[in-house]
């Protein structure tokens, strides 16, 4: 699934927090935003998430425009996973219920083998069906958060900082798993980070913002080459220390 942003403007109250915006994700490959807390990074992944309704301009899914309000069949196509998985999942309920919420909402067939799969995609034992949040590790927590967003099998994810949460360790983990992820489904992927070491891990293009433009988008290969033209680009790459080729 492709996908357009074209100007977008997107307000909260008087003050412009995304001004003007606009990039394109090519079907099965994935963009990345980097920018500081406050550059309005989040705020664009939630209004193409349809969480954020107040918005000008265009946002299209393949060649489709969407209204600020989406129908339930968007967000079967469309999947968001959040900066904290602790966060997002209900801590009353067991990963079983939780994975199970989507297919019932959408009246999908199969919630058994769907879990099951979904669970094993992100190499998790089926054990952990009957557990609840807190008895899980951080980055077990992110992988279940990850499974929730694919049992109704999108074509798009998009990611807040799924990986700010965790250890360092932990973070390369997730990070492969999302990069396998990525291809065995076809997935396109919209990314947003203060992590340039991170996005580049997983991203092919970059695009970096500061209050609230989009001030350069280069490719991952450009930026470890150091071929990037904005001084704020330059001063993200300046701190970032693992831009090399990943293992």
């Amino acid at each position: 699934m492709t996908i357009e942003i074209d100007d977008l403007r997107i307000r909260f109250g008087e003050r412009e927090v995304v001004k003007g915006i606009s990039f394109a994700v090519a079907e099965g490959e994935s963009f990345g935003i980097v920018g500081e807390s406050g550059s309005g990074k989040s705020t664009v992944l939630r209004a193409m998430a349809g969480l954020n309704q107040s918005w000008e301009g265009r946002i299209a899914f393949s060649g489709e425009p969407v209204e600020a309000k989406r129908p339930p069949a968007f967000f079967r196509k469309v999947q968001m996973v959040f900066q904290d998985p602790y966060g997002s999942l209900h801590p009353r309920q067991t990963i079983d219920r939780i994975l199970s919420e989507l297919p019932l909402v959408h009246g999908l067939d199969g919630i058994e083998k769907r879990i099951a799969r979904a669970l094993s995609d992100v190499t998790l034992p089926q054990s952990v069906r009957f557990r609840y949040p807190h008895q899980l590790s951080g980055g077990q927590r992110q992988r279940v958060a990850i499974a929730r967003a694919l049992i109704a099998e999108p074509r798009v994810l998009l990611l807040d900082e799924p990986t700010s949460a965790l250890d360092v360790s932990v973070q390369a983990e997730i990070l492969n798993l999302l990069a396998d992820l990525r291809v065995e489904r076809g997935l396109t992927y919209v990314m947003v980070s203060h992590n340039l070491s991170v996005i580049a891990h997983l991203c092919g293009m970059v695009g970096v913002m500061i209050d609230g433009q989009m001030v350069e988008q280069v490719s991952v290969d450009n930026l470890r080459l150091g071929k990037v033209e904005h001084s704020h680009t330059k001063e993200l790459r300046s701190l970032s220390v693992e831009l090399e080729e990943p293992a």
